[in-house]
Order: C-alpha cells, then structure tokens, then sequence
C-alpha cells in the first residue's frame, strides 16, 4: 500500500460460479475491519454478484454465504462499483441489481488509485 492511504480498491471479475468471488468479498469486509475505505469494481460474470438473487446461489463453506458477505461489506460502509458495458451486455438495468450498487465506468477506480488506494484482483 502506498504510505499513509486508508483505501482499497478490489476487482473482482469472477463471478457465483468461483469461490474467488466469496474470498474477494471476505477480504474486502476484513479491510473494512482494519479501518479501510474499501470500495468493489465488478467487471464480467462478477456482475451476477449483485443481480437481484444471484449472490443466494453461492455459498463457499467454511466462509460465509455470498449473500451475508455482501449485505455486511455494504451495511459497513462498502462501496460496490459495476461496470456499465458488462452491466448491459447481460441485459440487466439498475433496477436488477441489489440497492446501493452504482454502474459507473472505471474512471471511479482510477480515481481512487490516482489517490493513493491499494489494489487487489480476483
């Protein structure tokens, strides 16, 4: 991490099907935890994460259910970023994804990286 940031910026591009996505979510609420700012940049099938629904298919024991990562990373503060093309492609709208989850381009995330944050990919 760069001295002195307090931001993590993870993305993720697997989706329900990939553990990687339970791990990714795991992580960024440990992040949370640590006194982070952490904000989520979906790209790909990682869009299925935040379909209304979707997160209820994946559950990776021994962590916890997808759905419950997800509803504490957003209750904590998390932010969730999903990607408008791959958003449109699946042929979903703001209106098929959880509450909160903002479609913006990844101008948001090179925003936060230009300000210092730390990345992670998965």
């Amino acid at each position: 991490m760069s001295q002195g940031t307090d931001k993590l910026v993870i993305l993720v591009t697997r989706g329900i099907d990939s553990e990687l996505s339970s791990v990714a979510f795991t992580i960024a609420n440990g992040g949370i935890t640590a006194g982070l700012k952490v904000s989520i940049f979906l790209t790909s099938t990682a869009i299925d994460l935040v379909r209304k629904r979707g997160q209820a298919l994946t559950h990776v024991p021994p962590l916890s259910p997808l759905l419950a990562l997800i509803e504490d990373f957003q209750k904590r503060g998390g932010v969730i970023w999903a990607c408008p093309p791959c958003v449109e492609a699946r042929g979903y709208a703001q209106a098929d994804l959880l509450e909160g989850v903002v479609i913006v381009g990844a101008s948001a995330m090179h925003a936060e990286i230009k300000q210092g944050a730390a990345t992670l990919s998965f």
